[in-house]
């Protein structure tokens, strides 16, 4: 059984975290660049404000959510025009963001165990949901970060992003509009404090493997795979690498090596 108050303190702890990151910018320093093209540190936080919204109307009333899917002038656009949206002054940003993810782990916590919820092309257990927010909150944080110049230490609650990346496999290649493989894959990843995460069939003849926050940055595409210390044998552990992806919707273009330009969100 999986521990949703144990996921949700991970996820409000997450938050947190990120929230002392921003709080106390002056108001100039939300408009700076991020290393997603065209979105500064106050879109970053306007698209977990947005996602935290939506995934609460999934938790709670379906039927909104959808109508909010099918009324999308454009679905190629929808995570750009949820994050324009919720746009706002800092502290107006602030304070949306906070009450949401507030609402949405009330939400999920009195979400039925069984349920499965809408989401973006497929359905996920109320624990799924909040292990996709922590995914999204760290990788967007790890955006904020950059833009300003911070390196956030490594912690053990990004287990929770690589399991969501090994879980991706076979959407990873979906997504891409390749053939989905029936090989399995064993990921053996090692984790900031010292363990060994492992994933998938110890006898996979297909593996990955390397740091933890390799593995985390690559496949929320935060990084190149070029840019991590991974390692791949097999073909289709080698093919994964190149169209790793943990969310739901469109790849985007991800991040080009570190000595190319700055890569697009996805």
């Amino acid at each position: 059984m999986v521990d949703l108050t144990a996921l949700l303190t991970d996820l409000a702890t997450e938050s947190e975290q990120l929230d002392a990151l921003v709080a106390a910018l002056p108001q100039q320093e939300w408009e700076r660049p991020t290393p997603a093209a065209g979105w500064t540190i106050a879109h970053q936080i306007a698209h977990l404000a947005w996602t935290d919204h939506v995934a609460r109307l999934a938790a709670t009333d379906a039927d909104a959510f959808y109508a909010s899917v099918t009324a999308a002038p454009d679905p190629a656009r929808l995570v750009d025009d949820g994050a324009i949206a919720f746009l706002a002054p800092p502290e107006v940003l602030l304070a949306r963001w906070r009450e949401g993810r507030s609402a949405l782990a009330a939400a999920l916590a009195a979400a039925p165990a069984g349920e499965k919820l809408p989401w973006y092309g497929t359905r996920m257990s109320p624990a799924s949901m909040v292990t996709a927010r922590i995914m999204e909150t760290w990788a967007h944080g790890e955006d904020v970060a950059e833009a300003l110049g911070v390196t956030r230490p490594a912690t053990d609650r990004l287990r929770h992003v690589a399991y969501l990346g090994f879980r991706t496999v076979g959407h990873s290649f979906a997504a891409h509009g390749r053939a989905v493989p029936t090989a399995p894959v064993r990921v053996e990843l090692a984790a900031p404090g010292g363990d060994t995460w492992a994933f998938g069939p110890a006898d996979a003849a297909d593996r990955v493997t390397g740091p933890a926050l390799d593995f985390c940055l690559l496949v929320t595409r935060r990084r190149h795979r070029a840019d991590t210390a991974l390692v791949a044998t097999g073909p289709v552990a080698d093919g994964w690498l190149d169209v790793a992806q943990a969310f739901a919707g469109p790849p985007g273009t991800g991040r080009p090596p570190r000595t190319a330009a700055s890569g697009a969100k996805p």
